[in-house]
Parts: C-alpha cells; structure tokens; sequence
C-alpha cells in the first residue's frame, strides 16, 4: 500500500513538473516572441564597437512589449543594454566592449518581452542643463559640457570674442579637465570647436575664426533633440555661422548642425561621437578657401601641456615634430595630468567618408607660443585644397574621441579606428512565424 500510494506521488510531482515546463515554454512563447537572430563576424580585430541593426522589415511595436536583445554564449545567455533609434529608418543600437578577436562570431536574438528588464549595472549617460551649459555625467562624474550661451572675454578684452557653441570642459575619466577656452594668447580658442578660417562669399573674405577681425562668428541657435538612453546619450544643436560683412543685415552663411553621442562604456574610457553637417542657404554658395586651419574639429588643449609633457603619435608614426601638415587616419593627443596614471588623452578618429580622408592635420609646432609649445590640435579638410559649398547640398563630417587616462598604443588606436570606420558584418534571420 504505500509502495502504491509513493508510486502515485511520484506520478503527480513528474506531471506537475511537465506542466510547470509546459507553462515556461508558453510564458515565453508569450512574453519573450523570438523576433529576430543575427550573427556578427569580424575579419579583424574591433574593440568596444558600436553596432545597430535596421528594424525596418520587423514588427517590434507591441503595446506592453519591449525589444530585448541577448548573446548567445557557451554559459547561456547574456542580456545586452540595447537602444531604439526612430526616424526615418529605424535601428536598435548596442555595443559591444571589450575586444572581439579576429576571424570570431558572436551570436544575438531579439524578442519582445515584457517591460521589465533584467538586471543590469547602471551606467547610464544623463544630462544637467544649467548656467549655459549641457553637461552629461556617468554617475557623478563629468564627461562633456556644451556651451549654448554666449561667453564673454574676461574684462578689458574686446566683446568681439564673445562666443557660443563650443565643447568645454571635456574631462578625463578620472576627472582632468582636458580643455581650455579663451586664452590669453588666443582669445578666439575655444575647446573643441570648428569654424572656418579663410573663406570667399562672391569676392569678399570672411573669417569665421579670427573673431577680433569682426567679419564673422559661429554661434548657437537652438537645440533640434537631446538623448538619454541605456546605450548612448546626447544632443544636437543648430548653429549658425553669422556673415558680418553683408549688405544690410547680418546674414547666414552656414547652417551647422552639430550631433553629440556619448557612448555607455565600462572599460574606462569615453566614447564620443562628434558629428556636423553643414549647408548654405546662399544661393551662390560659399568657397572655404584651402588654409591651415579651419573647420573639421579643432582642439585647445589645457594649459599644463607644453613641448616638454605632451605628446603626439599618428597612424601613419607622425610625432610633434613632423605631424603638421601630414595626414593621418587617427591622431593620439596625450599630456601630463593629475590622475594616478600621470597622463591622459584624447585618440581623435577621423572616418573615412570625411573630405580629404586620410585627413591633413595642424599641430602646433615644439616653439609654439613664444617657445611653451602649447598643443593645439585639428583634423583639416581644407588645409590642402578648396572646399566649395553650393546651395542645396549638406555636407556632412564624421569624428570621434575616445578619451582615456594612461596609455594607448597604436595596435588599440587601430582597433578603435576600426570601430568607427567599418562596421562588422552581420547576418540576419528573420522568424518566419512574425
């Protein structure tokens, strides 16, 4: 009798454990729809690469549902912080960190789920806007500040280099303050910025940089968006680069239109994207004179740096002392700092679908600045030939900064150009049954 009777027991516990499965494959099937699988190759090395994936053939509005994304690993499945892009196309962006080797797969899904998420570290890129600056923060500490309202020159200096529209402070993620505005050498500097130096409107020059000469300025106009998202954050800006010159009132040469990403990162560095699209509404257009300097992305680099602690290596193994003038596919800045590493920098990378592409550069000689060898440093399309802009076309440059503190060597510096520059290749497979 009670063989029979554990016999029994042993039935219903096997019968509820069949339908406890039964009930977890349904749930899923209802909560987590499978929508899509995709492989990810690299032929070559790539480290911490942002990627995104066209959602354009998916049906991924649910209401109560959410896109989750998850790689497919040896140990399970990992779920990976993903964003949604809308617009005119829509993506699903993530990044993967860390180095992914050569010749290797990696293997996601997407589904729908239920709005709560699984855990995950909160690492989340937010904003602050105040006192005439949008500055995002990781946690609590500072990674980028725009500057939107105008700043003045200290007193006694002339109010024409006055100035909005500039990236400063950019720190260090360990805190140094990488920037410098409004020198005393150079009131027009100012940050990370990029105005154009020697251009022609018909016969006449205006000088968007020189700002003392009082022919022109760039200035902010209004913010077109601002983002906060698990994967990236940022903004984007209308900035207006203001002819004084004209007949009558002041006109519009330029329209600019400056997009900011900070990319979510938990190896130590910031991941920065810095993108400007500009197009006249002259209706003969406006000819951006070959000089060396102008546009592109320009950097004032803090004041500690000088001939004796900073530091200059390109990709193609330009040092400070023949890097003017060169061109290069990436550019590592580095001077002395305050952080226990002793230095800090900036990797700027230019992409390949830039103007000029490798790009020339100006970098401030050793006897710079009555011998300190302050830095200065910028990516220039025009420095070698003319750039004309015809009325009805955008023109569009694409940069990114990967801000670290320590060192990065050159075999990195390739990785990350690589990063930015080509994406891997990605197979998709779609569920028949969506």
């Amino acid at each position: 009798m009670c063989d029979n009777t554990h016999l029994e027991v042993s039935k219903l516990i096997r019968m509820k454990n069949v339908l406890c499965i039964l009930i977890s494959l349904f749930s899923t099937q209802l909560f987590a729809k499978e929508l899509v699988s995709f492989t990810v190759s690299f032929e070559k090395e790539y480290i911490d690469v942002p990627i995104s994936l066209s959602l354009d053939n998916i049906d991924y509005k649910r209401d109560s549902l959410q896109l989750q994304l998850y790689e497919i690993t040896r140990s399970g499945q990992k779920f990976i912080p993903s964003q949604l892009e809308s617009g005119h196309l829509a993506r699903l962006w993530f990044v993967l960190e860390g180095v992914s080797k050569r010749n290797s797969t990696r293997k996601f899904v997407i589904r729908l789920g239920e709005n709560k998420l699984p855990d995950q570290p909160d690492r989340l890129i937010y904003p602050d806007k105040s006192d005439g600056n949008l500055t995002f923060y990781s946690g609590k500490k500072p990674v980028i500040s725009y500057r939107y309202e105008t700043m003045y020159p200290p007193k006694g200096v002339s109010p024409l280099f006055k100035r909005s529209g500039f990236i400063h402070p950019l720190w260090s993620p360990k805190g140094e303050v990488l920037t410098r505005v409004q020198p005393p050498d150079h009131y027009h500097h100012y940050g990370i910025w990029g105005p154009w130096t020697l251009t022609h409107i018909g016969d006449r020059e205006v000088d968007f940089w020189n700002l003392n000469k009082g022919e022109g300025t760039v200035k902010f106009a209004g913010f077109l968006s601002e983002t906060t998202g698990s994967v990236f954050s940022g903004f984007r800006v209308l900035q207006q680069h203001m002819d004084f010159g004209a007949k009558g009132e002041d006109q519009i040469a330029m329209n600019e239109v400056l997009d900011v990403r900070v990319w979510n990162s938990s190896n130590g560095v910031w991941i920065i994207d810095y993108t400007t699209a500009i197009n006249t509404p002259l209706k003969d257009g406006i000819m951006l004179d070959a000089y060396r300097y102008g546009g592109g992305i320009g950097y004032r680099a803090t004041e500690k740096w000088t001939k004796d602690n900073c530091t200059v290596l390109t990709s193609e193994g330009k040092t400070r002392t023949d890097a003017d003038g060169s061109t290069a596919r990436w550019c590592i800045v580095a001077g002395e700092s305050a952080v226990d590493e002793g230095r800090s920098g900036i990797l700027f990378l230019s992409h390949p679908s830039n103007r000029a592409h490798p790009e020339p550069m100006r970098v401030w000689p050793l006897d710079s600045n009555g011998g300190r060898g302050d830095m200065y440093f910028e990516f220039t399309p025009i420095r070698h030939k003319s750039w004309e802009l015809k009325n009805g076309n955008d023109y569009v440059l694409k940069y990114r900064m990967i801000v670290f503190d320590g060192q990065i060597d050159k075999e990195t510096a390739e990785m990350y150009w690589r990063s930015f520059s080509a994406a891997p290749s990605v197979e998709i497979k779609f569920n028949k049954n969506i």
